[in-house]
């Protein structure tokens, strides 16, 4: 459907058009009606070469309206009236001088000529007019693009003008070169006093943190994510969790690093008191269940003695009494020796690690043992893991103690343990995982806790020791149980990225 705002401008164009082939038409009718007046008065023949010269007027008028064609019907037009008028007023036809013949086809050839160039002329105006449409919508399309960009970056502003985080962004210099209101919060500086400072020197402790950005910077570590206790300027002491990853142009090049600082110091507050109310609780179930193991046997102990009392003239029964003290003497010894462990842990030795090398040396020491069990020891090792920064007597100790209690769990069935090690996001995770009978679901989280056993003579601090020892190496782990089928067991370890920290850790 045509545009209603165009057709006023198609109409005018048709009018217009009508219009000039109108001009055209009465300027060729009144050129040969000066030649058929002249030819009448008797004009000397320099009027008729004079009137034979305007039928070019028309032409050229034609052609440059028209184009081509118009100017080729036109010279055509024009051709037959003059050849009429030659004809019929000076001589035959066949009979006319040559320069009649001859300009009888100049009017068609200028006519040709002058309305094809003002098709060329015609058709690169067009081009021209297409070119600038184009360019008119590009520029349209750029404007509106760059009102789009101007919108985001408005927006991306208010973004980081509203969260709570403080955003620092750094150069490939490592100078500050922006900073968000929350992080001129937790610096106690506006943003004029930090640009363009470099980042380790806007806080009075920086705890590690530009010495991390920079290994960033210099490509050596992608990301990291870190608790941090920064001082500032002002002397303020702020528990945050700092986390830094590379900020790169499209084509890929380093443009520098973003920060993001998340102060929390409330949060590490409320954390320490449910610790220490943790704390408290672990103390009293401990107390509690040193309490009932020592109880037991300390009752046994007595009625013991009070046999040996009354049995003075009967050795049999004095060595009976006497076997059963020494047993739980020993049951005794065993408690208390567990809680030593428990609570008096020997100081790590810290060096890089690797845990597949630990879990070789497990599987020799335990592939015995297991054997008379009917059980038989499997790994699936992935190669090629990062080392830990552990000590490897106690991961031995850790192992050795899953392994031992998986083997112990499936003395009467037999089954198989597999031994599996995988990379997991920054971590070395281990999974010890057998086929044996496994724990009900609703004590799988009992099992860390202190004098927790399935077995009689089982002191229940094995896996509370296992649990310390992880956490003392900034690791977890988890179990998994699935009755009937088997128990799985997943320590993860944070594994060493950086090599200078590994060779650090080897001094």
């Amino acid at each position: 459907m045509p545009d209603p705002v165009a057709l006023p401008r198609i109409e005018r164009a048709r009018v217009a058009r009508w219009r000039d082939g109108v001009v055209v038409v009465a300027m060729l009718a009144c050129v040969t009606l000066l030649h058929l007046w002249a030819s009448q008065t008797g004009a000397p023949p320099a009027v008729h070469l004079l009137y034979r010269r305007l039928y070019y007027v028309p032409i050229l008028y034609a052609a440059f309206v028209f184009g081509t064609r118009g100017g080729v019907a036109a010279a055509i037009v024009a051709a037959v009236s003059f050849a009429l008028h030659a004809h019929l007023q000076l001589s035959r036809l066949l009979d006319m001088q040559a320069d009649n013949v001859l300009e009888i086809g100049m009017f068609v050839v200028i006519g040709t000529l002058f309305g094809w160039l003002r098709d060329v002329e015609e058709r690169r105006t067009e081009d021209l007019r297409q070119v600038g449409r184009q360019l008119e919508d590009a520029y349209g399309k750029l404007e509106e693009r760059a009102i789009q960009l101007i919108n985001i970056q408005d927006y991306t502003q208010s973004i980081l003008r509203s969260i709570t985080s403080g955003v620092v962004t750094v150069g490939s210099d490592g100078s500050v070169a922006t900073v968000n209101p929350a992080a001129e919060r937790i610096l106690g500086m506006s943003e004029f006093e930090v640009v363009p400072s470099v980042i380790s020197t806007v806080f009075k402790d920086d705890g590690g943190l530009g010495r991390d950005v920079s290994k960033i910077l210099e490509g050596r570590l992608p990301r990291l994510m870190r608790d941090l206790t920064l001082v500032t300027k002002a002397g303020t002491t702020v528990h945050a969790q700092v986390s830094a990853s590379r900020m790169r142009a499209v084509g890929g090049r380093i443009l520098g690093a973003v920060v993001t600082i998340e102060d929390v110091s409330e949060v590490r507050a409320l954390t320490d008191q449910l610790i220490r109310s943790d704390r408290l609780a672990a103390l009293g179930e401990l107390t509690a269940g040193v309490a009932h193991e020592v109880r037991n046997p300390l009752g046994i102990i007595r009625a013991s003695v009070q046999l040996l009392e009354d049995a003075t003239r009967d050795p049999a029964r004095i060595r009976e009494a006497t076997d059963v003290i020494k047993q739980e003497i020993d049951r005794l010894d065993k408690v208390i020796k567990a809680l030593l462990d428990f609570g008096r842990p020997s100081p790590p030795t810290m060096m890089p690690v690797d845990v597949e090398e630990v879990l070789d040396d497990v599987m020799m020491f335990t592939r015995k043992f297991a054997g008379h069990a009917d059980v038989r020891i499997t790994k699936r090792f992935s190669g090629g893991l990062p080392p830990v920064m552990a000590d490897p007597d106690q991961l031995k100790q850790v192992f050795l103690n899953l392994v031992t209690n998986a083997v112990q769990a499936m003395e009467e069935t037999g089954g198989v343990i597999t031994l599996a090690t995988e990379a997991d996001d920054g971590f070395v995770a281990v999974k010890v995982a057998d086929t044996g009978p496994g724990v009900p679901v609703e004590d799988v989280d009992k099992l860390f806790d202190p004098f927790y056993s399935k077995r009689e003579d089982g002191t229940g601090l094995g896996l509370t020791i296992v649990h310390r020892i992880v956490d003392g190496h900034e690791g977890h782990i988890e179990a998994e149980s699935a009755p009937g089928e088997g128990m799985t067991f997943t320590v993860s370890l944070p594994a060493i990225a950086d090599r200078e920290a590994a060779g650090e850790g080897v001094r």
